[in-house]
This record gives C-alpha cells, sequence and structure tokens, in this order.
C-alpha cells in the first residue's frame, strides 16, 4: 500500500528549505532549484506545492512569522504565569533583534522580503503580511494597560510610543546585521528606554 503523503509537512519542510538557503545567501538569489536541492527534493514536487517563486516566498515569510511567534510564546513561558505589560512588551521587541541564528534568519528575511516587494511587481500583488498593523497594535494595547495600572508613565501616548518601539527595534536588527552595534548594546538601548516608559514598574524582569 503506498505511503500517504502528508502535504502540510511537506510544504513545510520546502518552506524550512527555503529558510536555510535564503538565511545563508540572501532571498533575492534563491531560486526554486536552491530550495529543491537543500529540501532533498525534485523541483518538479517544489512547483507542484508553490507554483511560482512568489507564492513560495510568501508561504516561507507566514511560516517564519508562525516561528517568531513561537519564540515570543517562550520567552513569555520563561517569564512566569503572569508576566504584565513590561515583560511581555520587552519579549515582543527582544525576540525580533538579531541576537541569535534564528533571530538573525528572521530579521533578514523579514526585511528582504518588504524591500523585494518594493520593486518586484509579483511579491507586490500579494499581501506582505496579513495584518500588518498587529504588532503595532497588540504594543499599544499593552502600553495602555500598563498606564491604567499605573506601571507606565501616565503622560505618554500609547500608539506613539509603540509605534517609536517597533521603528527603533526594526533599525537596531539591521544595525546588528551589519556590524555596527552588537545586539548586547542594543538590548541596553531598548531597556533604556522601557525604564523611561515604565517608570513606575518596579518589577522589571533585568533589575
Amino acid at each position: 500500500m503506498p505511503k500517504r503523503v502528508d502535504h502540510q509537512e511537506r510544504r513545510t519542510q520546502i518552506a524550512e528549505a527555503l529558510i536555510q538557503v535564503a538565511g545563508r545567501r540572501g532571498l533575492h538569489a534563491v531560486g526554486m532549484r536552491d530550495v529543491a536541492a537543500e529540501a532533498g527534493v525534485s523541483l518538479r514536487l517544489v512547483q507542484y506545492y508553490f507554483q511560482t517563486k512568489e507564492k513560495l516566498l510568501f508561504y516561507g515569510l507566514q511560516h517564519l512569522t508562525d516561528r517568531f511567534t513561537a519564540r515570543v510564546g517562550a520567552r513569555l513561558a520563561a517569564a512566569g504565569p503572569n508576566p504584565g505589560p513590561r515583560a511581555t512588551t520587552e519579549a515582543l521587541l527582544l525576540a525580533s533583534l538579531p541576537t541569535d541564528a534564528e533571530s538573525r534568519t528572521f530579521h533578514l528575511l523579514y526585511s528582504s522580503y518588504s524591500i523585494l516587494s518594493v520593486t518586484d511587481e509579483a511579491l507586490a500583488a500579494q499581501p506582505f503580511i496579513d495584518n500588518p498593523d498587529a504588532a503595532e497594535n497588540a504594543l499599544t494595547g499593552l502600553l495602555e494597560q500598563a498606564r491604567a495600572s499605573g506601571t507606565a508613565n501616565p503622560g505618554i501616548d500609547a500608539r506613539t510610543e509603540a509605534i517609536s518601539l517597533l521603528a527603533m527595534t526594526a533599525t537596531m536588527g539591521t544595525s546588528i546585521l551589519v556590524g555596527q552595534r552588537t545586539p548586547e548594546s542594543a538590548v541596553a538601548v531598548l531597556r533604556h528606554h522601557l525604564d523611561r516608559i515604565f517608570d513606575n514598574d518596579r518589577t522589571s524582569p533585568h533589575t
């Protein structure tokens, strides 16, 4: 009896191969043949599941986002059963800084995809991410919660601070990738700004 194929498992295998080879060579230099070789499958099989390179890249980005979500969850679990707004905010932001191989790949590929989509019509025709404001909304909610509970500076504008934190984290992530600063110095800068926002919170995980 022929073995039953798990199509989701196969798609995940191919997406993982994309992430691995793109992490080494850059997203712009990766073709479907490269991904097939990395996954140990035929080019025809990759084309069966992902008819175009653009569809493969988009699926790979979604898979990478799922891995990022799991990474944040692990950080929150390590913070305890009730981490609170400060620890949750820190977990979200620190998870996206390229401080190890996993997060470096996430930042590199995520940034590369967004840049490629500016000039590639096929990529631009696809949604970059399902909910582009999800991270901003999540951080805004956390800061509003902290302000209401008295653990954050009462004068902050939650939305503006959330936008600023996300932009700063993205920029510092790139500066780590190009060797401008170390991961440790970037984390210190990020925590400096969090200390300013959460100036009433005496339960910071790193104090």
